[in-house]
């Protein structure tokens, strides 16, 4: 499990960049006896799945994992691509999130297959690419045969928890748009830059419009994540003596509200609005093309019912052996790391029952991220025994 673990860390694979990981599980996968099909999501972007095939007449089970990666944090006291153990815990950038998740469905569906153990329905693990650009790998997975009964996502809450419920997103790009001049004429111009400032206090000081959700009470969330601003639609960087014309913000959020009234805030965005106290007035207009590598990503929300198939079966294999009573089994539900979005959403909405599952580390400050090794084994056990109750 560590060396299949470190090996994953080795090869870098943020979001877009999949592919080289992508091939590398094809042909190691392959080595291993399972059925390999590699699936190009879009051009030149590939994903993988492999299927450890029962004897027929079973129900079928997809463990799933997402083989892309948290962009890269500064901070890291050692080569985030160089893995590295100390004190039970193993080291690397895109372990926690969720390499180690990725690791645990690998080695739980190779273990039923060295085992021999006789299963009738498939295990389908799903190596998927752009999970955090809106789950589209897990979206082209189902619409091209991969559908199962149920499914288990190895998102990293933990080994003790079995997440059922989570709150969705949705982000958001707002451009801000000027009057480019040079710096002797400033006063004549129009700062884009200037005012994204005031968009994101007005975005920070909105109220939004949601359902009270008592199983998510630090809803809605937003978060502006980045800002680039220049001159053209390009974000041209050169030429600081020049008033910016074109600024771009990213934002996430999470709230219990549909999406288009998220998108609105009430009223709709081609309106002019003022951006903060006193501000000019800004005028933010529909369908200006994000930047290629934003990507943004249309709205996943948060479901809770149609779970309680896989999470019952997995949280029985949570529960300690005759020898081992002094451990706790796992909790289950919602949980405060429940504000995010991942891909049971598409999993749900193809009326797949399914839960959130997976081994747990974490990070400080996005830097030296790691999982815990005893949660990584146990994770794999669990996967194991699951699959094995759910196909047999």
């Amino acid at each position: 499990m560590v060396r299949l673990a470190c090996e994953l860390i080795r090869i870098p694979s943020f979001t877009t960049e999949e592919s080289p990981l992508a091939e590398w599980l094809a042909n190691y996968l392959g080595e291993q006896g399972l059925a390999v099909t590699v699936q190009e999501i879009e051009p030149g972007r590939r994903q993988t799945i492999a299927r450890l095939r029962g004897t027929g007449g079973g129900r079928s089970i997809m463990l799933n994992g997402h083989i892309d990666i948290d962009p890269l944090a500064s901070g890291w006291t050692r080569d985030p691509f160089d893995p590295w153990i100390a004190d039970g815990k193993l080291f690397g950038h895109g372990i926690y999130n969720m390499k180690a998740g990725v690791t645990a469905c690998i080695m739980a569906t190779l273990a039923l297959k060295r085992a021999g153990v006789p299963i009738r329905g498939d295990v389908v693990l799903a190596c998927v690419a752009a999970e955090l650009n809106s789950g589209i790998g897990t979206i082209h997975a189902l619409e091209n045969g991969q559908k199962t009964d149920m499914a288990v996502v190895a998102e990293p809450y933990g080994a003790r928890t079995i997440l059922t419920k989570h709150t969705g997103t949705m982000d958001v790009v707002i451009h801000t748009l000027g009057r480019a001049t040079h710096i002797s004429k400033k006063e004549h111009g129009v700062d884009a830059i200037a005012m994204m400032m005031r968009a994101v206090a007005a975005l920070d000081a909105m109220r939004f419009t949601h359902t009270h959700d008592p199983d998510l009470p630090g809803l809605p969330r937003l978060n502006v994540g980045s800002i680039i601003g220049g001159r053209g639609r390009e974000h041209n960087l050169r030429g600081a003596y020049t008033v910016s014309d074109f600024c771009t913000g990213l934002t996430s959020t999470c709230a219990s509200t549909e999406p288009e009234r998220v998108d609105g805030g009430g009223r709709h965005p081609s309106h002019a609005r003022r951006a903060g106290r006193g501000g000019s007035e800004v005028r933010v207009r529909d369908r200006v093309p994000a930047p290629a590598r934003a990507r943004a990503r249309p709205a996943r929300q948060g479901r809770g019912g149609r779970a309680e198939d896989a999470a019952g079966r997995a949280d029985g294999a949570t529960q300690p052996p005759p020898d081992d009573r002094g451990r706790a089994g796992a909790f289950r539900g919602p949980a405060a790391q429940s504000y995010a979005g991942n891909d049971t959403t598409h999993l749900w909405a193809a009326g797949i029952p399914c839960c959130l599952y997976g081994p747990g580390g974490g990070y400080i400050d996005y830097h030296d991220v790691h999982v815990d090794l005893e949660d990584l084994f146990l994770c794999t056990r669990v996967l194991a025994l699951t699959a094995l109750e759910a196909t047999r």
